[in-house]
């Protein structure tokens, strides 16, 4: 009898911590549904690049700050084929001339299988020469991959002297069952 209570009481407790998990995932979920429609309207052009990259996570919410050491972090959520696969964790620690805060939103597009199994195997980070396109009319159509990865980005708030995304780092997580 004991044995049948503390088994109900184990999965009670499990059905509630996979629920508030999948909470967090929809909301992350639409909230990278928002930033990917903000992206294509600051510029048409990305859509090409949303149904022709191997994979792309969408980061909405990246907070960044720094004096002299810095720091960034954000969640996201990655697709394959347009189809949500799993969420994905970025950490940016740095030291240098800077200064400052924002917050922005952020896509990264991999070109093809090697660099998007390095992302999910936990291997993936940019480099320090890393640099992200800043979106704006036309700037999807001018820009190019490089190492077979390219980053946009979409400011939303602050002001910050430094630009580089390199050194970012991520965690692949998969998505909580729903």
């Amino acid at each position: 009898m004991k044995r049948i209570q503390l088994i109900t009481i184990l999965t009670i407790l499990f059905s509630v911590t996979v629920f508030a998990q999948s909470k967090e995932d929809k909301k992350l979920m639409k909230d990278a549904e928002k930033a990917k429609a903000a992206f294509m309207e600051k510029d048409p052009d990305i859509k090409e690049h949303f149904s022709h990259a191997e994979a792309y996570v969408i980061f909405p919410n990246v907070g960044e700050g720094a004096l002299v050491v810095g720091g960034a972090s954000g969640n996201g959520v990655v697709y394959e084929s347009g189809r949500a696969i799993c969420m994905a964790d970025m950490t940016k620690v740095d030291v240098g001339a800077q200064v400052g805060g924002e917050a922005y939103s952020e896509i990264i597009f991999f070109k093809n299988e090697a660099e998007y199994d390095e992302f999910k195997d936990d291997e993936f980070s940019l480099s320090a020469k890393a640099s992200a396109v800043l979106i704006e009319e036309g700037a999807a159509k001018e820009s190019i991959y490089e190492n077979g990865v390219k980053v946009f980005v979409l400011p939303k708030a602050g002001l910050s002297l430094e630009a580089s995304v390199g050194g970012q780092e991520f965690d692949f997580t998969p998505i909580s069952e729903m």
